[in-house]
């Protein structure tokens, strides 16, 4: 079983050039280097409470990935699970993910459903297939948007820990977004748009 934990983004440069000094800038980050360390722990502890013991490991830690409007960084955490426990358990064992939660979850949970103004509703659940043969894969849901009553609903947020800076919290959120928002337009755009 694997969780990949994504914390710590930038938005993408404008060449190779840029993206490499952006990534390194990312990386030397401070306070992005310490949020992606605890969502990796985090990771390690969820997975460690439904694999073998002594089984849970990182991989790839903190390797940089680029996508089309934002860089991140991310870690893989895997482990063998243990004998008994199915996919869905699995599943619930991550859920929710410590990247749209915090930590410690619990409270961190109730945290953001005493401030948030508006229920997330399927963002930062999970989307995904399980196969008849007990296979399970999934993703978070994020970046897309819903559509409702003829509205584009479209979420995106930013990891807030105790030498965030607002404002650069606030310019993450809106490039995460940007893509979704981007494609949006796009869609508008055609002719055969409804």
């Amino acid at each position: 079983v694997s969780t990949r934990p994504i914390a710590g983004t930038r938005p993408r440069g404008t060449s190779a050039e840029a993206d490499h000094q952006i990534a390194q800038e990312l990386l030397a980050d401070p306070k992005e280097r310490a949020e992606h360390v605890m969502l990796v722990d985090l990771g390690r502890n969820d997975l460690g409470r439904v694999c073998e013991y002594g089984s849970v490991e990182v991989e790839n830690f903190m390797a940089v990935e680029n996508y089309s409007h934002v860089m991140h960084i991310v870690s893989s955490v895997t482990g063998q699970l243990r004998d008994g426990v199915g996919a869905l358990e699995a599943l619930r064992s991550v859920l929710p993910a410590g990247t749209l939660s915090g930590a410690p979850k619990v409270r961190a949970m109730q945290i953001i459903d005493e401030l948030e103004p508006v229920k997330r509703g399927g963002y930062g659940g999970a989307i995904g297939y399980a196969s008849y043969t007990g296979d399970l894969d999934t993703c978070i849901h994020i970046r897309t948007v819903v559509v409702k009553d003829g509205v584009a609903h479209v979420q995106a947020g930013g990891g807030t820990v105790a030498d965030a800076k607002p404002d650069n919290e606030y310019r993450e959120s809106e490039a995460k977004a940007r893509g979704v928002l981007q494609a949006i337009a796009l869609a508008a755009s055609q002719p055969d748009w409804p």
